[in-house]
């Protein structure tokens, strides 16, 4: 009928209530109906402010399922309307959607929490809860990729207990997952399955697929840091199906990679490959983060290697390495490149010793604890092939050690029994 007042109003109400009930590809379909019809009417301020707010909220739905080079396309025809109005609700929503632009695509740290400071400290301000909670979660985000474990937590911590004031169960889920997951990267893994079955009971409770995908990838790593292998290819299969179903590709790749090094332990090599293989893909794909792509990359070359295979790009694997922009993965791709070059030929063990090394630096540097016993345990490996006893069991007590005091029984119990056969 032409009215694209009443159209805007509709499509608004409609996004707020599927937001309610975190089903975010609706808000999304609501939310891109209210662009359009706002577009169509004369360009008042009123009708300004209008197109900011849905822009803004369009843009927010995009980046919560991941889509972040979408979400700042959302925002990028506003951003100057909105400094022009001194909008300051929607500048700090703006500046949440720019800080996790810079994180994951472009991998610009300083960038993002750059941004992200700003979102904080203007919504806080201003009194605005929510986007305050969003921030929060966000740049705890920021400093989780980048290693800053600690600064994580206390963020992670405040958007949780925002959420649980207003009973937000999905939001509580969600943000609980991504506490899991930094616990996981950090070593706490006995914290990081807890908190990993606490946001599975919330997600259930919930019932959404948005917050179900989050937690049970959360819940499949924190079985695989824990050292319980095919649990962990249960919860993450489950995962990948409700990623999909959610529309969400960074969660989706994670769960795939975590797959992965799940059936590379299971030495289900050709398994391992092609998980590795689908995330780097829907990452390619989605326009996401570089680094965590290049690390997949490593991943299916170190599980093709293991199924004997002998055409590896060495140089490139060496290449994927050195445009690496993520602290996180800094050991962990160093520990890849390690095993692949232990397992290609005999001539290599010299130079897997110096990958080794890397690893047990950058691991130790960034306080990664669980890939820092890891590093160990592969250090173990490489002194059985030259012989030396005796360092073979200094570096596994190094791992056992280490990983004790990470909770990764499994993990502990494996390298114990390797320890016990050298008697």
């Amino acid at each position: 009928s032409e009215n694209y007042q009443k159209a805007a109003d509709y499509s608004k109400l409609a996004g707020k209530k599927a937001e309610k009930k975190a089903s975010l590809n609706d808000g999304i379909k609501y939310a891109k109906k209210r662009v359009a019809s706002i577009e169509k009417l004369p360009q008042t301020d009123d009708i300004e402010k209008q197109l900011i707010d849905a822009r803004t909220i369009l843009g927010l739905y995009v980046a919560q399922l991941n889509y972040f080079a979408e979400a700042k396309e959302a925002i990028d025809p506003i951003f100057n309307l909105a400094l022009k109005h001194d909008y300051k609700r929607r500048l700090s929503q703006i500046y949440i959607i720019l800080g996790a632009y810079n994180l994951f695509v472009d991998e610009k740290y300083h960038a993002s929490i750059n941004h992200l400071d700003k979102a904080i400290r203007i919504s806080e301000h201003a009194g605005d809860i929510v986007t305050f909670a969003f921030a929060n979660y966000w740049i705890g985000c920021s400093f989780s990729w980048n290693c800053e474990f600690e600064k994580a937590y206390t963020h992670f911590n405040k958007s949780i207990e925002i959420s649980e004031a207003a009973n937000n169960l999905w939001g509580i889920a969600a943000m609980k997952s991504t506490l899991g997951m930094s616990s996981y990267w950090q070593g706490r893994i006995d914290f990081a399955y807890k908190t990993s079955n606490e946001a599975l009971k919330t997600a259930e409770e919930s019932g959404d697929t948005y917050s179900k995908a989050l937690s049970y990838t959360d819940h499949g790593v924190s079985c695989y840091g824990k050292g319980y292998f095919q649990p962990a290819v249960t919860h993450l299969l489950k995962a990948a199906d409700f990623c999909v179903r959610a529309g969400n590709p960074l969660w989706n790749s994670i769960s795939l990679f975590n797959l992965g090094d799940a059936h590379f332990e299971l030495e289900e090599y050709q398994e391992s490959q092609k998980y590795n293989d689908e995330a780097a893909g829907i990452l390619q794909q989605n326009d996401l983060m570089p680094s965590f792509k290049n690390l997949c990359r490593i991943a299916s070359a170190k599980a093709k290697v293991r199924n004997n295979a002998k055409d590896i790009d060495v140089d490139l694997i060496f290449q994927f390495h050195e445009e690496n922009r993520c602290r996180l993965f800094d050991g962990w791709a160093a520990r890849y490149i390690a095993d692949i070059l232990l397992n290609m030929d005999d001539q290599r063990v010299s130079e897997a010793e110096e990958w080794i090394n890397k690893a047990i630096e950058s691991d130790s540097i960034n306080g990664m604890m669980f890939q820092l016993g890891r590093d160990y345990a592969l250090y173990a490996e490489l002194f059985k092939r030259k012989g030396d006893q005796p360092k073979v069991r200094e570096n596994l007590n190094k791992a056992i050690e280490i990983l004790k005091e990470c909770g990764a029984d499994g993990w502990v119990e494996k390298y114990e029994k390797e320890l016990a056969s050298l008697s």
